[in-house]
């Protein structure tokens, strides 16, 4: 596994101010050999599709990078493949998404899609670890963000890697508009039960819902991921978390 060490906080100025210090956070980078036109789709996302958060962007910096129709801005934190990234934005017209993941054979397949699909022009790729995108982010600039299935990271040892935590709810929470949505699933329990754990202590939030495999199709506008999918083919059912942003 690549590790990103820790990004120490520069000037916030319009985003929401963070410690001095961040945690580290656990993934991998990249996969099997991409192919000259995987290469060039990669190459063509981080150009033109992706946002730049080395200054933090204030609210009229960020509107600007969405075309004039996007009236709401959502974040989806671990995109994998892209498929439920681009379900939102195909059946979101007036909806801007933010997708931050770090696999570079995971952002290929998403630009594969969106390219193939014409919806690349409500999109922004954050192709490295969300906690510094979180950082330079302007409040409450977000109505939604998802974060579906994460790395589990099942051993004991491992368990401090997974980003599901009350400290990304820190960070997440000041960057949420009052009343916004946060959904969260995972087929491991144990992470399941303590991201619900942490979200019953944490100030910034309230839990809206909880929900199970059973009784998924409840929320239509919550796509079936690949995922989902693997777990289901592997007799693993999951959890469906959907948190409001305190008012």
């Amino acid at each position: 596994m690549t590790k990103v060490d820790d990004a120490p906080c520069g000037e916030t100025g319009g985003a929401a101010h963070f410690p001095e210090r961040w945690p580290r956070s656990f993934g991998r980078r990249k996969g099997r050999t991409l192919s000259l036109r995987q290469s060039a789709l990669l190459v063509e996302g981080l150009q033109n599709r992706s946002i730049d958060v080395s200054q933090p962007l204030d609210a009229l910096a960020l509107k600007r990078l969405f075309p004039d129709s996007v009236q709401d801005i959502w974040l989806e934190i671990g995109f994998g493949g892209g498929e439920h990234l681009v379900w939102q934005v195909a059946n979101n017209p007036r909806v801007g998404v933010i997708g931050a993941e770090p696999y570079l054979n995971g952002v290929v397949s998403a630009m594969d899609a969106l390219v193939t699909r014409e919806l690349t022009e409500r999109v922004r790729v954050y192709a490295d670890d969300v906690l510094a995108l979180l950082r330079g982010l302007p409040p409450e600039c977000l109505s939604r963000a998802f974060m579906l299935f994460p790395d589990p990271w099942p051993k004991k040892r491992h368990r401090e890697r997974r980003l599901f935590s009350a400290h990304l709810l820190d960070k997440l929470a000041p960057l949420l508009r009052p009343g916004a949505e946060f959904r969260f699933a995972s087929d491991i329990d144990d992470y399941a039960e303590a991201a619900i754990e942490a979200a019953r202590s944490h100030p910034a939030f309230d839990i809206a819902r909880v929900f199970t495999t059973d009784n998924r199709d409840t929320m239509p506008d919550w796509p079936v991921t690949r995922y989902e999918e693997k777990a289901r083919k592997q007799g693993r059912g999951a959890t469906f978390l959907v948190l409001h942003r305190a008012i």
